[in-house]
């Protein structure tokens, strides 16, 4: 994107895109609400801590498209350019691998990241325990969301110093753990 594009139309084309792809999911909490409010959620929590590179705040709306949809990262490039697809990539887990060597992967990993992976990564960590923490998946123990919150923070402390006030927002997420 060149300095005097208007970047709010490639906002709001991946909050279609997301939507769309994301229609027929919902959360896993006894709302069961419409997947879409979580990616909508990480982009307007960046925008409220003050990211505005809207390659990060497309690639938090379309960060579970890939993961989660039948999308491609090809598909992302096409439609959105090279920068939010490599941030898409980078917060992408391998599907085809057992739960628990992807979560061990993402502790690995998270320090490696690109800057811009790290922020979405750490508004994914927010969302998804302000998420737990009021709306917790149906038929999880206490002991399965105090673990996903432990869990959570490994892969939050290796990101340490990404961007000061979305770690403070983790922490408050994380001091409300079960």
């Amino acid at each position: 994107m060149t300095s005097f594009e208007d970047p709010i139309p490639q906002i709001l084309r991946a909050a279609a895109f997301a939507a769309e792809r994301h229609r027929d999911q919902r959360r896993k909490g006894a709302d069961a609400s419409p997947y879409i409010n979580h990616p909508l959620a990480l982009a307007n929590l960046l925008s409220e801590c003050g990211v505005r590179d809207p390659s990060v705040l497309a690639a938090a709306l379309l960060h579970d498209t890939v993961e989660d949809t039948g999308t491609t990262l090809a598909e992302i490039e096409k439609v959105f350019g090279r920068d939010v697809a490599v941030i898409v990539g980078e917060v992408t887990d391998d599907k085809s691998l057992p739960k628990t060597e992807r979560k061990r992967l993402q502790i690995e990993h998270a320090a490696h990241l690109s800057a811009s992976a790290k922020l979405v990564k750490l508004a994914d960590k927010t969302c998804n325990l302000r998420d737990m923490a009021v709306a917790p998946p149906v038929g999880w123990s206490l002991e399965r969301r105090r673990e996903y919150f432990d869990w959570a923070k490994q892969v939050v402390d290796k990101i340490r110093g990404t961007q000061a006030r979305l770690e403070e927002l983790f922490d408050a997420a994380y001091a409300e753990r079960p």
